[in-house]
């Protein structure tokens, strides 16, 4: 697989989400969504510190995940509706490169917008005087892992499905992704064979991205 053909297609998918509306309007809501939490922690009788935290991190994973599902079903089904695929395929391109190109295009994306709202969340914290430690490093980091798995789930239901029937199937993942723990304790205590079998098999199936969450657990709480 040449790298180049990748590159170009990545580049070219990165400049299209930049043009985008719908990324900067969902980038302002997370920018003000930390800012918000700043108010709200005035508001509160919660530690302030943990709310302005736990908000941040709240946004930078919520909004990702957005982004994440909503363009990245749109990566190849806008490039069929707008036949603008077969141009591409006529050229010296493999469908794996293509989609390569598109996943990486979006990965880039993702990052560039994970690290904005990373540099307003950490000068939101510095601002109120919030503690800033590897921790908090460390969660934004799994945050962006757990995004570029979601955003292989995104494009791969893409590449065979409507957009809708994608949208429903990533964040259906995502959710049990999420619950895979519970899904565990579930067959260990159901007294059904089918139900052990069902949520055995989906336990082992899906991915379990509630290891890569580490917000608002005790190494969060404790660097505080």
């Amino acid at each position: 697989m040449t790298m180049r053909q990748v590159v170009v297609i990545a580049l070219n998918t990165f400049r299209e989400n930049l043009r985008d509306k719908i990324l900067y309007n969902l980038l302002f809501f997370a920018l003000l969504l930390i800012g918000t939490s700043v108010l709200l922690a005035d508001l509160t009788v919660m530690e302030h510190h943990k709310m302005v935290t736990d908000m941040g991190l709240a946004a930078i994973n919520l909004i990702g995940v957005i982004i994440a599902i909503f363009v990245g079903i749109g990566l190849v089904s806008k490039e069929i509706e707008r036949r603008t695929v077969y141009t591409i395929m006529a050229r010296p391109i493999s469908r794996t490169q293509f989609i390569w190109g598109k996943y990486l295009g979006l990965a880039l994306t993702l990052l560039v917008n994970v690290v904005t709202m990373l540099v307003v969340y950490l000068t939101t914290l510095w601002l109120y005087r919030a503690p800033v430690h590897g921790a908090l490093l460390q969660a934004v980091s799994l945050i962006f892992v757990e995004l570029l798995l979601v955003t292989a789930l995104a494009l791969f239901f893409s590449t065979f499905s409507t957009s809708t029937l994608s949208a429903i199937l990533t964040f259906g993942l995502y959710v049990i992704g999420h619950l895979t723990n519970d899904l565990k304790g579930v067959a260990e205590q159901s007294k059904s064979e089918t139900v052990q079998v069902v949520m055995t098999g989906l336990y082992y199936l899906c991915p379990n991205l509630e290891a890569l969450n580490v917000k608002g657990q005790e190494q969060i709480a404790n660097s505080r």
